[in-house]
C-alpha cells in the first residue's frame, strides 16, 4: 500500500508543477492556489509512504514520477521540445527508477 501512496504523490508532484507553471510567478490566483495543494497533497503521502518504505527509493520513486511526468506533460499539453536526446534522457530515468526497485529498495 505504501507504493500506492508514493505513485498518487508523484502524481500529485506533476500536478503541482503544471500549476506552477499555469500560474505565472503566483500572478494567477486558482493555479497558486492549486500549486499550494497539489504540494501538500503530494508530501503528505510522501511522508506517509516514507514510514515503512527505505528513503532513497522512494524519493527516487516520487521525483522520477515527477520529472517524468512533468517532462510528458510539457511535450503534450504544452508544445515544448520532443528532441531524441529528451525521450532517451527520460527513458534512463525510468530505466533508473525500475533499477532501483529491482535493488530491493522497498518492502
Amino acid at each position: 500500500m505504501a507504493w500506492v501512496f508514493i505513485v498518487v504523490a508523484g502524481l500529485f508532484e506533476v500536478a503541482m508543477a503544471y500549476s506552477l507553471k499555469l500560474s505565472d510567478g503566483f500572478s494567477v490566483p486558482l493555479p497558486s492556489v492549486g500549486f499550494v495543494v497539489f504540494s501538500v497533497l503530494s508530501f503528505g503521502l510522501l511522508a506517509i509512504g516514507l514510514k515503512t518504505l527505505e528513503v532513497g527509493t522512494a524519493y527516487a520513486v516520487w521525483t522520477g514520477i515527477g520529472a517524468v511526468g512533468t517532462a510528458a506533460l510539457g511535450i503534450v499539453a504544452l508544445g515544448e521540445d520532443a528532441s531524441a536526446l529528451k525521450i532517451a534522457s527520460i527513458l534512463l530515468i525510468v530505466a533508473g527508477v525500475v533499477g532501483l526497485n529491482l535493488a530491493g529498495g522497498g518492502h
